[in-house]
C-alpha cells in the first residue's frame, strides 16, 4: 500500500512512500503541530450540523457564513490557494483555502494536514465557476491527526475480508456501504414506527437465560459466578415474551440480538438481529397480513418501489397479496408425486441423487426438510407464504384444525431465503409440556424444560399470533447486498493467526 506526498497532491512531482516512511512523515508533522503549541487531537467545535444539512442552507445570491466538520478526503495543491474535500456520514463538501483571506500563518498551517486528518472550517457558500457548491475558508481548525493513511481513493478496499476486519476504512472508501448502511438504520426506524403506530409496545427480555428455548438450535454457554450457574446466550427471545402475553401485554415487539453457535454462510452469522411480533387475539394469518404490509410499505418508504431489481435483471415484485401454498405441495413439485408414498431408504437414495448429502440416522422428516431446504427454498424468489410444515419442525405453533400432524404456521420465502416465520401460538399448557417431552425425548430431565415457561401457560395465556423477523436477510433483500456479512456492520470472523 502506498501513498502519495505533498499532502497526497496529484502532482507530477509527487513521490510515492512505502507504509513506513508515510507514518513517519505523519508523525513528524504530529509533532510540528505540538511544537507550534496547537493541540493535534483538539477541543470540541461546533457546527451549523451536519455536511447535508450545511450543504442545505445555500441559496443562490445569499451569503451564508458556515461552520462544518469532516475528515478530509481530498487536496488539491495550487501554490498559494488550494482545494480540499471534507467528508462525513451524510455527503462531502469542498473547501477552497485562499493564502491572501487565511493569512501566511495558517495557510503554513494547512500545509501541515493529510488526507484522513479531521479538520474544522468556518467560511461562505458560493458556487465555483464549475457550479460546485463549496466554502471559502476564513479559518479552520485541526481536530485530530491521522497517523495512517487511508486505502487508495478510487478503489478502496480491494481485499473483501479487510472490508469487514476494517469496515471503518471501507466506511471511508466505499459510499455503497455507507448507503448499505444508512438504508440499515431507515429500515430499522421505519420497523419500529410502522409497530408503535400500530399500537405495539417494545419491550426487553433476557439476553442471558438459565434454559435456551424458542428455536432449535445450539446455543453459546457461560458461566455467571454470582449465582455459581451455567448460562446460555439466548438463542430466541420467544418464551420469554409468551410470558409478557400471559402477563397482560395484548401487542409486543423485541427487536435485538440472538446468538446460535452454528455454522457461518452467506445467509448465516452467528450473532445476528431479530425482530420478534406479538399480537393476542390473533393468529397465523393476522400474521400474514401484518408482515405483507410491513414489507411492502418498506421496501416503497426505503427505495421507492415495491419492484425490487437484482443484480442479474431478474425482479421481484413486492405488491401483496402474496403466494400462499402448502409445504407438502411444494415437496411434490420439486421432488415428485410420489414423494410422500416413499419408504425410508427410497426417500434417502432420491435426495442424495438430487447431491443432498443424507445420514442413514435421520428421520422421514429430516429427510423431507433437507430437500426443501436444499431443492425448494432456493428456487422461491418471489414471495411466497409456504403454510402447513410438519409439527415436529415447529413445537410452540398450535395444530392444524383439519390436519393434526401439522401446524398452523407459515415461513415467508423471499429471494431464495426464509426472511419470516409465523405461527398461531400453542397457548395449551398440556400440549406444549407433551411436545416439549417428544422434542427432547422421554428420558429427557426435566429440569432442562422450560417449566417456568410451562407455569405461565398454566395460569392462562390468551390465543395469539406471532412471527420473527430476520433484520439482516430483510436489509440484504432492500439492498441488493449478495452477503450477510455487507449488512452487519462487524460481522463475525475467524481470528488472525
Amino acid at each position: 500500500m502506498s501513498e502519495l506526498i505533498k499532502n497526497e497532491s496529484t502532482s507530477s512531482e509527487s513521490i510515492q512512500l512505502n507504509e513506513s516512511e508515510m507514518f513517519a512523515q505523519r508523525r513528524a508533522k504530529l509533532d510540528k503541530w505540538k511544537e507550534l503549541d496547537i493541540a493535534p487531537y483538539g477541543e470540541a467545535f461546533e457546527t451549523d450540523g451536519n455536511i447535508a444539512d450545511v450543504r442545505a442552507k445555500f441559496t443562490e445570491g445569499l451569503e451564508i457564513d458556515v461552520r462544518v466538520a469532516g475528515r478530509i478526503t481530498a487536496i488539491r495543491d495550487m501554490g498559494k490557494s488550494s482545494f480540499m474535500d471534507i467528508r462525513d456520514f451524510s455527503g462531502k463538501i469542498q473547501v477552497y483555502i485562499q493564502k491572501n483571506v487565511v493569512g501566511d500563518e495558517l495557510y503554513s498551517q494547512f500545509k501541515l494536514l493529510d488526507i484522513g486528518d479531521f479538520a474544522g472550517i468556518s467560511g461562505r457558500l458560493f458556487l465555483t465557476k464549475k457550479g460546485e457548491l463549496s466554502i471559502k475558508a476564513n479559518k479552520f481548525k485541526i481536530l485530530s491527526k491521522a497517523l495512517r493513511f487511508l486505502p487508495e481513493k478510487w478503489h478502496g478496499l480491494a481485499d473483501i475480508e479487510q472490508r469487514y476486519r476494517q469496515r471503518y476504512l471501507d466506511l471511508i472508501t466505499n459510499e455503497n456501504s455507507v448507503q448499505i448502511f444508512r438504508k440499515r438504520i431507515e429500515i430499522i426506524r421505519y420497523i419500529r414506527n410502522f409497530l408503535t403506530d400500530r399500537g405495539f409496545l417494545e419491550v426487553e427480555t433476557p439476553m442471558l437465560q438459565p434454559i435456551p428455548g424458542g428455536a432449535l438450535a445450539k446455543p453459546f454457554e457461560t458461566f455467571y459466578h454470582a449465582l455459581n450457574s451455567k448460562m446460555y446466550m439466548r438463542i430466541a427471545p420467544e418464551l420469554y415474551l409468551k410470558r409478557l402475553l400471559v402477563g397482560g401485554f395484548n401487542k409486543i415487539f423485541e427487536l435485538n440480538r440472538n446468538f446460535r453457535n452454528e455454522g457461518m454462510s452467506r445467509k448465516h452469522n452467528p450473532e445476528f438481529t431479530m425482530i420478534e411480533i406479538y399480537q393476542a387475539y390473533g393468529d397465523c394469518k393476522t400474521m400474514m397480513i401484518l408482515v405483507e404490509d410491513l414489507i411492502s410499505s418498506l421496501a416503497e418508504n426505503i427505495n421507492g418501489s415495491k419492484i425490487l431489481q437484482k443484480k442479474d435483471g431478474t425482479t421481484i415484485d413486492l405488491t401483496t397479496p402474496w403466494k400462499r401454498v402448502e409445504y407438502d405441495e411444494l415437496i411434490k413439485v420439486y421432488a415428485g408425486e410420489d414423494w410422500f408414498s416413499l419408504d425410508k431408504n427410497a426417500k434417502i437414495a432420491k435426495a442424495k441423487s438430487f447431491g443432498i448429502p443424507i445420514s442413514e440416522a435421520m428421520t422421514d422428516g429430516e429427510i423431507t426438510h433437507e430437500v426443501y431446504e436444499k431443492c425448494v427454498e432456493p428456487q422461491l424468489i418471489q414471495p411466497t407464504f409456504v403454510t402447513k410444515l410438519p409439527i415436529e419442525l415447529v413445537p410452540l405453533a398450535k395444530h392444524c384444525k383439519d390436519d393434526p400432524s401439522k401446524v398452523d404456521v407459515f415461513e415467508l420465502e423471499i429471494n431464495g431465503q426464509e426472511i419470516s416465520p409465523g405461527y398461531s401460538e400453542l397457548n395449551d399448557p398440556i400440549e406444549q409440556k407433551e411436545r416439549f417431552l417428544k422434542q427432547h425425548g422421554e428420558n429427557q430431565d426435566a429440569g432442562k424444560m422450560d417449566e417456568d415457561f410451562l407455569c405461565a401457560l398454566e395460569h392462562g395465556m390468551p390465543p395469539a399470533g406471532g412471527m420473527g423477523i430476520g433484520i439482516d436477510r430483510l436489509v440484504m433483500l432492500i439492498t441488493g447486498a449478495e452477503s450477510i456479512r455487507d449488512v452487519i456492520l462487524f460481522p463475525q470472523l475467524r481470528p488472525k493467526s
